[in-house]
């Protein structure tokens, strides 16, 4: 046997399908090895003991902002990435906004993936955008290498992102499925949102519960149905971010059975925070959409359950502190920072509370982001000849999130001085050690 860069012994390797014990050896990035435990012996100078620790797939967020380049003061891909793999996750995909210049032409990609290249601790892919004026770009932002790209129904709240009418998405999906790629959308009704925006500011009415209830489920359910009949009329394979209600789900599947391309994410603030908690926290939990009445987490935790929704990923959209302030509830920058949490979350509420198994969370956010954006049996899976992408957890181990404990540029998160019940490890991106517990 060859000397391997690194043994893992005695782990519990967790799949899809299932779990079983196995000793794993990792050499040139890949996964080299799998036998039965025990049968590794110290044939590394790097030798992992994971007896009492499970080892899944390293994580895939498909949806982050990490704002390099331009708003690095924001976060960055360095700061972005170690937070990342503090929390599992070991490979990610950069949003086109919040950078200044976004992801929306070829120069443009290039010049965030040079930064990417040079600073991100852990693998990547990234979105290129779907905007007005930009559909001459789509052809070459594809072949440069996005994983796919990204439209918003409403206002971004950037203003050199801006959002796509109805004719910008029929053109743009029209040419997307004839490069055989997916557009991921933010889907909430524009008109509905500025309708009751400027009703609850005309009557003061400015409240947590106020912002609320001015981005209703009913302009969710509004933009996707608008998306679905264009996905129909089409073929563009469609990716729904964020959903925050059961309600929306269902109207996906409806649409899947009806033979639409289409797959939905939720986010870890939408199963964790209710709008009680929006309500106790403030301007820190703020995001769009808004968080929800706790029946709307139940309900989600219901579709994870069931099978309903694809994939879980961060949605990690972090700004400077002050930027999440103002007169009003209205005012503060609109994105949860959260990307650190994602697994402590699903273990905590997910494994230990509802009873999923750590299967079942493997195939959230590994197997199904892998699947969907082509990256399978290359990554969401441990086996040989795969990418060397390891996550080790304890899946029993409980701790507080500090402060101190996050990697992000800025502090801040609604997670902060949460319990949680599993922590990470180890976290392993193509072979490389990028994050332990013990170091």
């Amino acid at each position: 046997m060859s000397q391997m860069d690194t043994i893992i012994q005695e782990v519990t390797v967790v799949s899809g399908d299932g779990e079983y014990k196995a000793d794993i050896g990792i050499k040139d990035g890949k996964i080299k090895l799998i036998t039965l435990p025990g049968q590794l012996g110290a044939a590394s100078k790097n030798v992992i003991k994971g007896k009492d620790l499970y080892a899944l797939p390293g994580l895939i967020d498909v949806h982050v902002h990490f704002n390099e380049p331009g708003r690095t003061d924001w976060e960055g891909f360095e700061t972005g990435s170690k937070s990342l793999a503090a929390g599992g996750v070991t490979t990610f995909f950069d949003m086109p906004l919040n950078s200044n210049p976004p992801t929306t032409t070829t120069e443009n990609f290039q010049l965030k993936n040079s930064r990417a290249r040079h600073r991100s601790l852990i693998d990547y892919r990234l979105w290129g955008g779907l905007v007005p004026e930009n559909g001459h770009h789509l052809d070459s932002l594809k072949s440069a290498g996005v994983i796919g790209f990204k439209a918003f129904m409403s206002e971004s709240g950037i203003d050199e992102f801006q959002s796509s009418n109805d004719e910008i998405l029929l053109q743009g999906m029209k040419k997307i499925a004839q490069l055989s790629s997916i557009l991921a959308v933010h889907a909430e009704s524009n008109a509905m949102i500025h309708f009751l925006e400027k009703e609850k500011k005309t009557e003061n009415k400015c409240t947590v519960r106020d912002y609320s209830e001015s981005r209703p489920i009913a302009s969710e359910l509004l933009a996707v149905e608008r998306i679905i009949q264009y996905a129909e009329l089409t073929k563009c394979p469609i990716h729904i971010c964020h959903v925050s209600s059961r309600k929306v789900i269902q109207r996906i599947l409806e649409a899947r059975s009806a033979g639409t391309n289409i797959t939905a994410e939720t986010c870890p603030h939408y199963l964790f925070l209710s709008l009680d908690e929006f309500e106790d926290i403030g301007s820190l939990a703020k995001c769009a959409p808004p968080l929800r009445e706790r029946e709307e987490v139940e309900g989600l935790w219901l579709a994870l359950k069931n099978g309903e929704i694809d994939i879980v990923s961060s949605d990690h959209s972090p700004s400077p502190p002050d930027l999440k302030e103002g007169e009003t509830i209205f005012d503060g920058w609109g994105g949860i920072a959260g990307c650190q949490s994602t697994l402590s979350v699903l273990l905590t509420e997910g494994y230990h509370k509802r009873g999923f198994t750590l299967s079942e969370i493997v195939t959230l956010v590994a197997v199904n982001p892998a699947k969907r954006f082509d990256l399978y049996p290359q990554k969401g899976v441990i086996q040989v000849g795969a990418d060397a992408d390891l996550t080790l957890i304890d899946a029993h181990e409980e701790f507080t999130l500090k402060k101190e404990d996050l990697y992000y540029r800025h502090k801040i998160s609604p997670y902060i001085n949460q319990t949680f019940k599993g922590k990470v490890k180890w976290t392993i991106s193509k072979g490389r050690v990028v994050f332990s517990d013990d170091l």
